[in-house]
């Protein structure tokens, strides 16, 4: 996914608020590539190269994401339901990959929200 998938949830299991680790992007897992990546290591995957994009076009590749895995276990929902070549287990996992990625949307969503008040809330 995106360097923001690093963002840990809003509440850890503690309870107790704890500072975040920082990760740089370039270990991060690359989609598909099955390892981490060591800085520079070309692995014959593409690796994900500053481009220059917006915050905004960023966010709106992942609401796209989002929209794609939903639109992905609805289609494996309707062919389960339909008696099609798809197994429970697999309708199953489309539809938690769905759910965790929504949540995670909402949360960079809440986020963004909160630190938006913090700014606002500051004093000039």
């Amino acid at each position: 996914m995106y360097p923001i998938s690093a963002i840990p949830s809003a509440m850890p299991a503690s309870g107790i608020a704890q500072r975040p680790e920082i990760v740089p992007s370039d270990t991060l897992p690359v989609p598909g590539a099955g390892s981490i990546l060591a800085p520079g290591q070309a692995d014959g995957v593409a690796q994900a190269q500053p481009s220059g994009d917006s915050f905004g076009s960023l966010f709106s590749r992942m609401v796209e994401d989002v929209n794609s895995s939903q639109n992905a276990a609805s289609n494996a929902i309707q062919s389960l339901q339909s008696g099609g070549n798809v197994s429970l287990h697999q309708a199953v996992i489309a539809m938690e990959e769905a759910n965790v990625s929504f949540q995670l949307m909402v949360e960079v969503r809440n986020r963004l929200l909160e630190s938006y008040q913090e700014i606002m809330r500051m004093q000039m």
